[in-house]
């Protein structure tokens, strides 16, 4: 390139740019076939993905747009083709495949929907002939749920107006195929519900490719077949063909032609004026659809589409996302594990902890000093028992109990130790181990004198 013949910095948001414009402008649609691996897919509405095979791998997104249109749900492990464009994704410097198709490899995606969505409603029963009504024998009024400009119209109505003119039929215009195709029909059955009056209906088209079928293997088809009060025959294509509204109806026809015969008794052919006016209908909505397409397709082509700068935005949206959640994330572990440590620090220091401790130990100081206390009053009884036998023998009364008594002066009451305190006519009070006597004294002589006489006792 002329842009590096000469030295030029660049800085790294430049270089970025100048390479994903290289692979935008020489890889705006490859295909490349192999197996998805990581797939995640957030509430934005993108996918993400892992395309890898034995030697290499890329990293793919398909945005919310083109995931719609993804009939059947990818699974890691699956071996896929993929439709895309090469890019770089700035933030990140890398480079990737932004997907706008998406089929499996050995069965077709609708073919693989188609089988996911019935194992599906199956175990949840909406295909069980117990919620499935009897067709009425003379329906007075027959809706009918179909395109106005498709086969299946015409042939219905010719039917009907050759086995039974005069029935009354109600039809709910819809489209048959391509986007919103089924919703309309949905909305069509509910509708008809809502009316009143109407026996039985019929919803179909005439036959077609897999493709082109697939508004009545929609969900929200299937749904709305079963929750509805009237009873439906469905006409679906040729006999060959099976949709998942076949299934659900309460009686399946073989093609609309087959529902119209079995709906109502034979009558009259529709005229071949009606004929004519619905192929001139035919011709005219299909040359219109044509100019419009034309008209679109060219303005396609001269618009630059800002879903390339949206795509890039709303992947960096994602991107930050998911460093917030990370981040957020790490930040309340790290509040957690704190929590959980202060925790356990305020534990050990708990005044609780504290007063059960003191009182383990108020418990045992208590009864060491009960075993002191029981020690004490021991000896000390001892001690009692030994004072007691020596005050025992050294008490008066132990003497007295030997023959002595204690001589007291009355009236003083006073104790007579020596014979010099009492005189003759004293009167004196002797007290016994037991008891005591009066008496008077006579006379009194000292330690080497003796009496002749006793005394006299009173």
């Amino acid at each position: 390139m002329e842009l590096f013949k000469e030295r030029r910095v660049l800085t790294v948001s430049a270089l970025t740019a100048l390479v994903r414009g290289l692979l935008e402008e020489n890889f705006e649609q490859v295909w490349v076939e192999g197996e998805i691996s990581n797939l995640a897919c957030p509430q934005s509405g993108h996918c993400y993905f892992t395309l890898k095979d034995a030697g290499a791998q890329i990293r793919c997104v398909m945005f919310r747009n083109a995931a719609r249109s993804i009939k059947f749900t990818p699974k890691d492990g699956m071996r896929v083709l993929l439709r895309g464009r090469l890019t770089l994704f700035e933030p990140r410097g890398e480079y990737q495949l932004v997907a706008d198709y998406l089929e499996p490899q050995g069965i077709g995606g609708l073919q693989l929907a188609f089988i996911q969505l019935k194992e599906r409603l199956a175990k949840e029963g909406l295909f069980s002939e117990l919620h499935k009504s009897e067709i009425p024998k003379l329906p007075r009024k027959i809706g009918i749920v179909t395109s106005p400009t498709g086969a299946a119209i015409r042939d219905i109505l010719t039917v009907l107006s050759r086995r039974f003119a005069n029935v009354e039929l109600l039809i709910a215009p819809v489209r048959v195929q391509g986007e919103g195709a089924a919703i309309e029909i949905a909305s069509a059955i509910d509708d008809l519900n809502r009316v009143g009056n109407v026996d039985v209906m019929i919803v179909g088209r005439g036959g077609g490719s897999l493709e082109d079928l697939w508004a009545f293997n929609e969900e929200v088809v299937a749904r709305a077949i079963h929750r509805s009060a009237v009873p439906i025959i469905s006409a679906v294509g040729h006999e060959i063909d099976f949709t998942i509204a076949d299934f659900v109806s309460d009686l399946r026809a073989a093609t609309p032609s087959a529902a119209a015969e079995l709906v109502v008794r034979s009558k009259d052919e529709l005229t071949a004026e009606l004929e004519a006016l619905a192929h001139r209908l035919d011709v005219s909505q299909l040359r219109r659809l044509e100019r419009a397409r034309a008209l679109v397709t060219a303005l396609a082509r001269a618009v630059t589409d800002p879903s390339r700068i949206l795509g890039h935005l709303s992947q960096r949206v994602d991107s930050l996302d998911a460093r917030l959640v990370r981040e957020a994330g790490l930040i309340l572990d790290d509040a957690s594990e704190r929590i959980v440590t202060l925790s356990a620090r305020l534990a050990r220091q708990s005044p609780a902890l504290t007063l059960e401790r003191s009182a383990e130990r108020l418990a045992t100081l208590s009864l060491r000093m009960d075993h002191a206390m029981i020690r004490r009053l021991a000896c000390a009884s001892e001690s009692v028992g030994l004072a007691s036998g020596t005050l025992n023998a050294v008490s008066p009364l132990a003497t007295l109990s030997r023959g002595y008594s204690i001589v007291r002066k009355l009236p003083e009451r006073s104790v007579v130790r020596h014979n010099s305190q009492v005189a003759p006519g004293d009167r004196l009070e002797l007290r016994f181990a037991s008891g005591s006597a009066l008496c008077t004294v006579d006379a009194s002589r000292g330690e080497s004198e003796s009496l002749t006489a006793p005394p006299r006792s009173v």
